[in-house]
């Protein structure tokens, strides 16, 4: 916050030079890549336009695995612009079963398939995908498509290994693991996603990359949000300070607490539970909770918002207003972990919602181990 208060800069100015490239390298740190990347001063969904765009041309197909709502925000866009987008469907509370992405990819042996695209982290859901199982599969099957991860939860909050992964293009934002406001988002493009660049034919203009790399600052035209980057840059520098991987185990360590809370309030199976049902796929960033039925998280979130200063995220149309989301990313610790959980229980006492005490469970987990 105190990084973005300042008189607006001339983002031309060496000065700032020297902010950008610390947004570079501090940004490829986190994400575990050395491929070229692209700023938009625009939020998450931006990016996934703008990728689209320098990627592909009209007709072209995109295999989307669905995790939640969010694979469901991509395809209508990819499809607004032109595209075809097939939809390996799955569970919500689950994810889509990765083993049958083989199937879809023997079947396309013209290889029609241009990219497969995956939500690494959806914060609806709370489901995390495993990207380099993903990778692993393409290359088995010998095709040549493309992989695009969406990393907007999980940039700084879950372990990223863009370049090991074999991932072709990452889209990220500002606003979540990264700790600034939203209003930056960018696109990690691998050399495949580059050469595949040169023949995309959808239209594009103030994201196109090719007019970018011809600017000083890979950055979309018209004014850089140089506040913003200097934030990001604050950002970027309190992860390292910290230390990725000691950043990586607090937000595990915070997750797993929080979850233990969760299957507490949830006692006898009367209570309201975790949304994500694979053990493996619970996120790290953010955990969604289902209600019992006959209940709404509205009256929670209001109680929760008017008389304890705290804000809980809706369902986004997950369960017609029977699920709220704890976020558990970015600049958190312990006593405001458990402050937050302590006011979910006093908000769900206030909206008659049963549930058993979990406060003492979330302190239980916090004295021991992760459980992975």
């Amino acid at each position: 916050m105190q990084a973005i208060a300042r008189p607006v800069e001339d983002f031309a100015a060496a000065e700032f030079q020297s902010v950008y490239e610390r947004c570079v390298h501090g940004l490829r740190a986190v994400v575990g890549s050395e491929n070229e990347i692209f700023f938009y001063a625009a939020a998450g969904h931006a990016t996934w336009e703008a990728t689209f765009a320098n990627l592909f041309s009209p007709g072209d197909t995109i295999l989307m695995l669905e995790s939640g709502i969010f694979s469901g925000f991509w395809t209508g866009i990819g499809r607004a612009l032109g595209l075809t987008i097939v939809t390996l469907p799955a569970d919500w509370r689950r994810g889509v079963d990765v083993e049958r992405l083989d199937e879809a990819l023997r079947q396309d042996t013209t290889h029609r398939i241009s990219a497969v695209a995956v939500v690494h982290n959806d914060t609806a859901s709370g489901v995390t995908l495993p990207a380099a199982e993903v990778r692993a599969r393409l290359d088995a099957a010998g095709h040549p498509a493309l992989l695009l991860l969406d990393i907007v939860s999980s940039a700084g909050s879950l372990p990223l290994a863009l370049d090991a992964w074999g991932v072709d293009a990452a889209m990220g934002s500002s606003q979540k693991g990264l700790m600034t406001l939203p209003g930056i988002g960018f696109t990690i493009a691998g050399p495949r996603a580059l050469a595949r660049h040169q023949q995309a034919r959808l239209p594009r203009a103030y994201f196109d990359w090719s007019r970018m790399l011809n600017r000083p600052l890979r950055h979309s035209l018209g004014t850089v949000p140089a506040n913003l980057f200097r934030g990001l840059a604050a950002g970027l520098d309190l992860i390292a300070a910290e230390g990725l991987p000691a950043v990586l185990a607090r937000h595990q360590r915070l997750a797993h607490a929080t979850r233990a809370a969760i299957a507490a309030w949830g006692g006898a199976g009367q209570g309201p539970m975790l949304y994500c049902q694979h053990p493996a796929r619970q996120s790290d960033s953010v955990s969604t909770i289902l209600l019992p039925p006959g209940h709404t998280a509205t009256p929670l979130r209001d109680v929760a918002r008017a008389r304890l200063n705290v804000c809980f995220g809706g369902d986004l149309g997950l369960m017609r207003d029977r699920i709220f989301r704890i976020g558990h990313m970015g600049d958190l610790n312990e006593a405001m972990l458990l402050g937050m959980l302590g006011a979910a229980e006093l908000a769900m006492h206030q909206a008659g919602i049963p549930h058993a005490p979990g406060l003492a469970a979330a302190v239980q987990a916090l004295c021991a181990p992760a459980s992975r």
